[in-house]
């Protein structure tokens, strides 16, 4: 008989936290199961966004291999864009696999799962599912009795907002809406691999950090919101104690993350400078557009547009080119040229002080051994991802302090934990070193079938 195997993915954690303390004590429980086991310093992947990276953990393709680069993609030649789902991913997951190897598997909250798809088991999609109207489960029928024991399920929250107190309540809502259901479907339905993603601990991260971490540059100790992480950590190790001695005795636990947090320091207003260096020519006096506009398509004169960018955890850059864009004018015989003048003046982007930053652009044909799906033409990190990519324009200086988007305490960081409880002893205790998320579904398969082959 193959080995049952429970997974539980906390996105965002980091291995400060669980591996060095920085919880507070809040993961006694888990600490300990990790302390008895394997563990890595998980490496994640370009980029290190939660879209892509648990697909790039479950299937073992790169993001290039994938073709996904992110929430959302644009198609060359159109301004707008379209958002990923499950349909975008094409190559088998490890759930795949194993219903295809006649083993029940459970999939909860897994990004991108929405729309479900069949499977040997059951599925409940994750928090790109536009609501709870839409079909979110397999099988269908699942999603009644789900509701009828547990209540409506959440997908989301709004966690962006300056009412950080009903951001709070939102969070521990979903948080313990998501924990019934998964201790509800792990309890009462056969499974032999259970595959559990939480968000809450991101949006807590995103919402909470300056709070929470004191190597924040704007931390600060309050009396309510220092309280919102730990208590989300202490939540899942209690939940965690309850219902690990209900699981089969044999049960290998694994716990996960897809990448790390740490703090944002700030916003830098990419398509702003873009402007500023000649790149991007608008049809507007950029000083006359209210702070946070997002650029249209009508705002750009095309004709003298060599390149504009997205914001975000990282930025997506794409060259104006002629014969692939509506309006390009970058002659392809020039293409490269621009590229590799377009990177080093991204790389050579300097902080609010002139101090000098560890920016890397990237072509992802230099990030992955096959490139696929709508790329952009350069990735850009900007001082090891400390700062975020501002898009938006209209800011009277290029250096923010917030995101522009809505109030965010953090940035993705490269590491996150891989650590692996077995029961029965049979993987060697202790620090493993790094394991890229790339390699994870190969370890997570010698780990499920090994007894079945056995």
């Amino acid at each position: 008989m193959p080995r049952r195997l429970f997974f539980l993915g906390l996105d965002s954690l980091p291995p400060r936290v669980l591996y060095e303390g920085l919880d507070g004590g809040a993961f006694q429980y888990l600490r300990g199961l990790v302390g008895e086991g394997a563990r890595w310093v998980m490496r994640t992947c370009h980029p290190p966004i939660t879209v892509p990276a648990w697909m790039v953990m479950f299937t073992g393709k790169t993001p290039g291999e994938l073709g996904v680069y992110g929430f959302r993609h644009r198609r060359p030649g159109e301004f707008g864009y379209y958002i990923v789902n499950s349909g975008y991913i094409k190559a088998p997951t490890i759930w795949d696999e194993a219903s295809g190897r006649g083993l029940r598997v459970g999939v909860y909250g897994v990004p991108p799962t929405y729309p479900p798809r069949p499977l040997h088991g059951f599925m409940v999609t994750d928090f790109t599912t536009p609501g709870p109207e839409k079909p979110y489960t397999f099988p269908p029928w699942l999603r009644r009795e789900l509701e009828a024991s547990t209540g409506p399920t959440i997908f989301d929250i709004v966690y962006r907002s300056e009412d950080k107190d009903r951001v709070a309540r939102d969070l521990l809502r979903m948080l313990d809406n998501h924990l019934r259901q998964v201790e509800y479907l792990a309890t009462r339905k056969k499974w032999d691999a259970f595959f559990y993603v939480e968000i809450s601990v991101d949006r807590a991260h995103h919402a909470f950090w300056r709070y929470f971490d004191p190597k924040h540059p704007r931390y600060e100790e309050h009396p309510r919101y220092s309280r919102v992480i730990p208590e989300v950590y202490r939540r899942i190790d209690e939940w965690l104690e309850r219902l690990h001695p209900r699981l089969p005795k044999d049960t290998i636990l694994v716990v996960a993350s897809d990448h790390g947090i740490k703090a944002m320091k700030g916003a830098f207003t990419v398509n702003q400078w873009l402007a500023e260096q000649g790149y991007l020519k608008l049809r507007v006096d950029p000083s006359s557009l209210k702070p946070g506009t997002d650029l249209g398509e009508d705002m750009v004169d095309w004709q003298g547009t060599i390149a504009w960018a997205w914001g975000g955890y990282y930025s997506r850059v794409f060259v104006n080119l002629k014969g692939r864009e509506k309006h390009g004018v970058v002659e392809p015989r020039y293409y490269e040229e621009t590229l590799e003048q377009l990177r080093r003046d991204l790389e050579s982007i300097r902080g609010p002080r002139g101090e000098e930053w560890a920016n890397k652009a990237y072509r992802p044909s230099e990030l992955y051994p096959e490139v696929n799906g709508d790329p952009p033409d350069l990735m850009l990190y900007l001082d090891d991802l400390n700062w975020r990519p501002a898009g938006t324009l209209g800011w009277p200086t290029n250096y923010l302090e917030e995101n522009d988007r809505g109030p965010d305490d953090a940035v993705h960081d490269w590491h996150g934990v891989y650590a692996v409880y077995d029961p029965e002893g049979t993987l060697e205790r202790g620090d493993r070193g790094v394991m890229p998320i790339e390699s994870i579904k190969a370890h997570l398969e010698q780990l499920i079938f090994s007894k079945e082959e056995g």
